[in-house]
């Protein structure tokens, strides 16, 4: 469910978007949307790890790659505390399946030998990351030691760190694949850089509701709240210290997000107050379900494997410049 709303602010023009597993041996998701594919020029060797299943995220990142003709790799990494198996992955919407053997990132050795044998078999083995943020900058590691190119739409972990280490490796790396949230976090970046201090003195608040399996401070918030730091001349405020996070179902509720969607959302709030508290802005950005995020995930890995194709220098890119290429459907 996606909605829009913009807001005018003076002579400033924001915009604003509202949008308003346990592992078993077959494992299918459903996902109502659908969508064409990239017209570019790829190998139908293509494969594409991805990591983190079967939580709901990745398996919907899954569906999504299954959805746009891209073909998954028959192995996969999965969290330390899921016992190995077998699951079937089906995209509801173009009917096409797969089967994918995970195995727990503890199996180190198993998993490179898996890694080895895909890469001999596959012109291009490239890897989707939604595990977990403590397990996000040795992921990173082992992407760049074994030559996979990856997205990385796991949030947290040690950032620097992380685009340090893949400073010279194929990437995108982003807080948010969905493409209308990349689109105002361009337009915020801008807005900052053309009229800083524009809200000097306002005070920023925040409130991000996401589903209780999310562990840490939403990484689009983090974003978005630079920009917003710059707009009110704020150096004081620290994301994971004053965004309050709500991971409890009936706070979740009463913050509005519909109760089907309670195990996948993400619903932000951000405030601007004018310090005699008569001038109040307000910018939302509301998602219900994963989709969104799943197709940008899947654009972002054509987008990827296009760029080694051409034969660009490797790097890390954002899907700022999925966007801009017109990569994104």
């Amino acid at each position: 469910m996606i909605a829009f709303t913009n807001i005018f602010v003076a002579a400033l023009l924001v915009h604003a978007y509202a949008f308003t597993s346990k592992c078993t041996p077959s494992n299918k998701i459903s996902n109502s949307m659908s969508s064409s594919s990239l017209t570019m020029s790829l190998s139908d060797d293509v494969r594409v790890m991805v990591n983190g299943m079967p939580g709901p995220m990745a398996t919907a990142a899954a569906e999504a790659c299954l959805r746009k003709d891209l073909k998954l790799a028959p192995v996969a990494m999965t969290g330390p505390d899921v016992e190995p198996c077998t699951i079937h992955v089906v995209d509801m919407v173009s009917g096409k399946g797969s089967d994918v053997k995970l195995i727990p990132s503890t199996n180190s050795e198993e998993i490179e030998a898996a890694v080895a044998g895909m890469q001999e078999a596959s012109s291009q083995l490239l890897a989707i990351d939604y595990t977990h943020p403590s397990a996000l900058n040795s992921n990173a590691e082992f992407y760049v030691k074994n030559n996979i190119p990856f997205v990385m739409g796991t949030t947290g972990g040690d950032r620097e760190k992380l685009l340090k280490d893949c400073e010279s490796h194929f990437s995108v790396i982003a807080p948010n694949m969905g493409k209308q949230i990349v689109a105002m976090q361009l337009a915020l970046e801008n807005l900052a850089r053309d009229y800083p201090a524009a809200f000097d003195g306002y005070e920023l608040s925040v409130v991000e509701s996401h589903q209780k399996t999310k562990a840490d401070t939403s990484g689009t918030a983090k974003a978005v709240i630079e920009s917003l730091k710059t707009l009110a001349n704020d150096k004081d405020f620290v994301a994971d210290n004053d965004v309050k996070m709500i991971r409890n179902d009936e706070e979740s509720v009463s913050f509005g997000v519909p109760e089907d969607s309670l195990t996948g959302h993400a619903f932000h709030t951000y405030t601007l107050k004018s310090p005699d508290g008569t001038v109040e802005f307000q910018l939302q950005h509301n998602v219900a379900g994963r989709s969104v995020y799943a197709e940008g995930t899947a654009d972002a890995v054509k987008f990827l494997a296009k760029k080694i194709v051409e034969g660009k220098n490797p790097q890390v890119y954002t899907m700022i410049n999925v966007l801009e290429e017109g990569a994104l459907e």
